[in-house]
């Protein structure tokens, strides 16, 4: 069995190592939203888009098959916290332990992250601190910081998707605003931590 350090692991992978099945459904999420697939609904939900928006998205890599599976499951606008009790996702996340477990990342019979596990979790988040900015970021950097930094990351890169859909709690994204405006008042920078349009890499962005 390997330890794991060889393994090339996915920013739903590394959610679930780092903070378990629902972190990896916000990656998920989040993925389908950059592509265009999923986008708010009513306050704390998200929907699946109409089909001609799907259609639109072309020929660009397939999504996982754990953000596959949450695609699928929506039916009706559904709160993402709620998601990861659907029995489809809770099967993808299942299969999605397989060879994480098999790669000596996950220990029997629990599941839970070995020590590898959580040491490549966090050598990871050194390498790949926030930025400054989201600008320039392809949705691959994107999607690996929000399994990396969670909340944080989630105000920093899709910060109105977050709020509408629930990803983020309101108190949190009002706390992050403050701290913008006082960075402001103080030394007239910092205003790219809650900006909104443009933004790097493709697909769906804010």
């Amino acid at each position: 069995m390997s330890d794991g350090t060889t393994v090339r692991l996915e920013p739903h992978e590394i959610a679930l190592l780092g903070e378990g099945p629902r972190a990896a459904v916000t990656v998920a999420v989040v993925d389908l939203h950059l592509r265009g697939l999923v986008e708010a609904d009513r306050p704390g939900t998200i929907r699946a888009r109409v089909a001609d928006a799907v259609e639109a998205v072309g020929a660009v890599q397939p999504p996982s098959p754990l953000a596959a599976a949450v695609h699928g499951c929506l039916c009706a606008p559904a709160a993402p916290k709620a998601l990861v009790k659907d029995p489809g996702i809770r099967l993808a996340v299942a299969v999605m332990r397989i060879p994480l477990a098999e790669a000596g990342l996950l220990r029997y019979p629990l599941l839970g992250a070995t020590r590898a596990a959580r040491r490549r979790v966090r050598d990871l988040r050194h390498e790949h601190p926030l930025p400054a900015s989201r600008h320039g970021l392809t949705d691959h950097d994107r999607l690996l910081l929000v399994a990396l930094h969670g909340e944080a990351a989630l105000q920093l890169l899709v910060p109105r998707f977050a709020l509408r859909a629930g990803l983020v709690r309101r108190a949190e994204v009002g706390r992050a605003a403050l701290l913008k405006d006082s960075r402001r008042g103080t030394n007239g920078s910092g205003g790219a931590f809650l900006s909104c349009g443009g933004g790097g890499g493709g697909g769906g962005g804010e």
